[in-house]
């Protein structure tokens, strides 16, 4: 359970400067609210799990910060500054954004869905799991072979903001583990990350903070030894914690 969770030092560049923020921020989809007034952020060096229950909001969060989903009320800052531009533009300066299904083209080879992300394909070296095998389709990896693929990809541009859903969904514990090694790399490294996850134990062994929603709000949120000082009120929002 939770209390058995050992709680990790905090990353050395955590706490420097703001990338990403949400302020008072409201999302939804036509008439439908999903997210109500939330207030977060994640700063260069920080790795943040984005915790709740299936329908919580976590990935329409993410998307608001992403620029793809335009605000109903509030605002998001970017980089210092309160924007509204739209994902394409965000991703130029320096985000990536990892979906639910990892966005992998099954049609093309591991070295050509690399490619997709404009870094060098030297990069693969960071996944020698995948290296020995760049002509192999999209379609053919296993779901973590797919993951991994999408993540190194991603963290292959040097980002200054990581998002991603939905991290470990359906992957077995050793996958997932290597995955969130990535991402803590990723974050020492000096980039600001945000992870959407529901193995909630398993994340507070590498994220710095974390920010749990229910029902589209704020219900907590706190470094992993506050969240853990509160774990009844963790385990009572419907996470998974096993």
């Amino acid at each position: 359970m939770l209390s058995r969770l050992r709680h990790p030092e905090p990353s050395p560049a955590a706490g420097s400067d703001l990338v990403i923020g949400a302020h008072d921020l409201s999302l939804g989809y036509g008439h439908f609210p999903a997210v109500k007034d939330l207030n977060l952020e994640a700063r260069a060096g920080e790795l943040v799990g984005l915790f709740g229950a299936n329908g919580a909001g976590k990935s329409t969060t993410l998307l608001g910060l992403a620029g793809w989903l335009r605000p109903s009320s509030g605002s998001v800052s970017w980089l210092g500054e309160t924007t509204t531009a739209r994902m394409h533009v965000r991703v130029r300066r320096g985000l990536a954004y990892v979906p639910e299904e990892s966005g992998v083209v099954p049609n093309l080879s591991v070295r050509d869905n690399f490619r997709l992300s404009r870094g060098n394909v030297d990069g693969l070296a960071q996944a020698p799991e995948l290296e020995r095998m760049p002509a192999r389709k999209g379609g053919l990896l296993s779901g973590g072979e797919r993951q991994i693929l999408a993540l190194t990809r991603a963290i292959s541009r040097q980002p200054r903001l990581i998002l991603i859903d939905e991290l470990s969904l359906g992957l077995a514990p050793l996958i997932v583990a290597r995955l969130f090694e990535m991402l803590r790399r990723a974050a020492d490294q000096g980039a600001a990350v945000i992870v959407v996850e529901q193995q909630v134990e398993t994340a507070l062994r590498y994220v710095d903070r974390g920010y749990v929603l229910r029902d589209g709000s704020l219900a907590l949120k706190g470094t992993v030894g506050e969240l853990l000082d509160r774990r009844d009120e963790l385990e009572a929002s419907y996470l998974s914690v096993t």
